[in-house]
């Protein structure tokens, strides 16, 4: 573990909030949440703030964690974690058919680590779309880092209403992000908008499977793990999210269950029965020295206090994970492409 890692992480706790915020904030969040006693209306109204304080209290830890790009991937046997991200960036590229000279959107961009590995293999320029001012300034510092700054940019904004002018892009994608949004038709038609007719977007949705029972308990839990977890209003089925898609216009090119066709389980990386040098952080092992190192430095007041409370909602999310995975009743990557018809 590098010490400097460590302490970006420590930090980096709270994002834009003042040290003083990140305990109640994280309370204020957590009360949100089906787990804590909240429900999913009060979700949808108030997602805005749901999920920028999610994102302000847990950035640092996902780029701890897991590196700038914030998705899962099917793996191949053999394929390392990190090859097996940038495979399903490069995938979702392809797919779209992204070239040089085009104008592409990137919904819900985090830090844009996807944004700069796509615009890099293919040569397109890449605007990210973000509602969280702190992820924005890390990513516009890591544009410059990497050279893109003629290519690569961003805006802040509510991906339910855009700023942009209608039909503005040659192609949209979003991953693993338009699962924050309260309706999935409006952002999905949000999305139709700012497209050019006859162009594709493409995207990752964490959804529920088929194979979910709302009437099972434990499934519930699961899935209110989750939520909890990941800043999430309500986890659609597959089969909602793939009629939202078809209720906002678009026509459907392909729609598949990545996860359902992956040679290494999706989750392998949290799985507290995988040990991995590699993703050693992610690791049971690395999750406990990373816990017990932000409770001591919140005991010494180096980090913020509630640092502690944040982690252990996130642990808690690894759990609902880890058990939606091996129950097949949840998928990070529910894998659409569709087209804008032409008008």
């Amino acid at each position: 573990m590098a010490k400097e890692g460590a302490m970006d992480l420590v930090t980096g706790i709270g994002g834009s909030l003042d040290r003083k915020e990140v305990l109640n904030s994280a309370q204020e969040y957590e009360k949100y949440h089906t787990y804590h006693g909240g429900d999913v209306a009060a979700r949808k109204m108030n997602y805005t703030d749901m999920v920028n304080k999610y994102y302000d209290l847990v950035n640092s830890f996902y780029e701890y964690g897991w590196g700038q790009s914030y998705h899962f991937a099917n793996r191949w046997k053999g394929e390392s974690l990190r090859e097996s991200i940038k495979r399903h960036e490069h995938f979702l590229a392809l797919r779209l058919g992204l070239k040089p000279g085009m104008k592409v959107l990137d919904v819900g961009c985090g830090i844009g680590g996807p944004l700069r590995e796509i615009a890099i293999f293919s040569g397109a320029s890449i605007t990210g779309l973000n509602n969280n001012a702190n992820q924005i300034a890390r990513g516009t510092v890591l544009n410059k880092v990497a050279g893109l700054v003629s290519t690569c940019d961003f805006i802040k904004a509510d991906f339910m209403k855009m700023p942009v002018p209608d039909n503005s892009y040659d192609a949209v994608y979003t991953i693993e992000a338009s699962c924050h949004a309260p309706d999935p038709v409006a952002c999905y038609t949000e999305i139709k908008r700012v497209l050019k007719p006859g162009q594709l977007f493409a995207g990752y949705e964490w959804c529920m499977t088929e194979s979910y029972n709302p009437k099972d308990e434990a499934h519930q839990k699961c899935k209110a793990e989750i939520e909890l977890g990941n800043g999430l209003p309500d986890i659609r089925t597959t089969a909602e999210c793939l009629n939202a898609l078809k209720a906002a216009g678009f026509e459907v090119l392909m729609e598949e269950d990545l996860a359902a066709t992956s040679p290494v389980p999706w989750y392998q990386p949290l799985d507290p029965t995988h040990i991995s040098l590699s993703t050693f952080r992610l690791t049971p092992v690395g999750r406990f020295i990373t816990r017990n190192m932000v409770s001591l430095l919140e005991t010494l007041k180096i980090a913020p206090e509630g640092s502690t409370r944040v982690s252990t909602f996130l642990e808690k999310a690894l759990e609902g994970l880890v058990d939606g995975g091996r129950k097949e009743i949840f998928t990070p990557m529910y894998f659409f492409l569709v087209r804008k018809p032409l008008e």
